[in-house]
């Protein structure tokens, strides 16, 4: 009898390897309040929430929803920040951004003194945009803006490229790489 039970113990540990791993998931933690110096997978700024970060560290990327409000100090992000008709952007002071920043059909978005790996997009916002002093690895992009697009001092490997922003965006001092287009043609 000792003898079956020892076979059926060798055969449930042997299937159990059998079975095909389950990858696992990056965690999302939910910001609703601030996060301070802490380390997390990725981030979701809820809809209608607001969530500050000060010296936060984001392993993969930060979503914020529909109008919620994101306020990040010395931020430093591997992925992306990505914000669809949120109520406020804002990533300042030395903020650290992997990937891109594509901030579209919501309010108010600040980038100061950001280093962006990738793009910077505003597209179709409605409120007052500003691009101060940052360093872009990509283009920087304002497409259809109704709120006024401020773009200065701004230190771009790519493109600048402005279409269809009503008013037309204000600024200059910016050094790109690639070319200056259509309404930044002169910043």
């Amino acid at each position: 009898m000792k003898r079956s039970t020892s076979w059926m113990a060798v055969l449930a540990v042997g299937g159990a390897l059998l079975l095909p791993a389950v990858p696992a998931s990056a965690e999302e933690r939910v910001c609703r309040g601030t996060i301070g110096a802490a380390s997390v997978d990725n981030l979701l700024v809820p809809q209608d929430a607001t969530c500050i970060l000060n010296g936060t560290s984001v392993e993969g990327t930060v979503k914020v929803k529909r109008g919620a409000t994101l306020n990040a100090s010395g931020i430093h992000v591997i992925g992306n920040v990505q914000a669809e008709n949120a109520r406020k952007v804002v990533l300042r002071d030395r903020s650290r951004i992997g990937g891109s920043v594509q901030i579209v059909q919501g309010d108010v978005a600040r980038i100061i003194r950001a280093r962006i790996g990738g793009d910077i997009l505003f597209d179709d916002q409605d409120g007052a945009l500003a691009a101060n002093r940052n360093r872009i690895g990509g283009n920087l992009q304002a497409f259809q803006n109704t709120g006024g697009v401020a773009i200065n001092n701004n230190r771009i490997d790519g493109n600048l490229q402005c279409k269809e922003n009503t008013p037309g965006p204000t600024g200059g001092g910016n050094i790109v790489q690639g070319s200056k287009e259509d309404q930044c043609e002169a910043l």
